[in-house]
């Protein structure tokens, strides 16, 4: 029949259900900064901070990094835009 193609993944369920609903209020997720970076260096550096400041666990810091080194940013979306969110992109 037919074919999807992916272009993001999510490793973990948690994240997954959160992005998949449009809430008021909506707080980004480590995948949403990340989506924001034009390179693996400044990915690199988000999550580095969000592990430091206690936002994201670090065995899930470990995740995004190994998902960053062995499928590159775009594995995680297609990047996101200044004012995305204020035009009502959640995904």
């Amino acid at each position: 029949e037919g074919t999807v193609k992916v272009q993001a993944v999510r490793s973990n369920a948690d994240v997954a259900e959160k992005t998949a609903y449009n809430v008021e209020g909506y707080e980004p997720t480590a995948v949403d900064f990340i989506r924001r970076c034009e390179n693996d260096a400044q990915a690199r550096e988000i999550i580095d901070f969000l592990e430091g400041k206690g936002k994201i666990e670090p065995d899930y810091a470990k995740q995004l990094r190994s998902q960053l080194t062995k499928h590159g940013l775009k594995s995680f979306g297609k990047r996101k835009e200044p004012g995305c969110y204020e035009r009502g992109e959640m995904g």
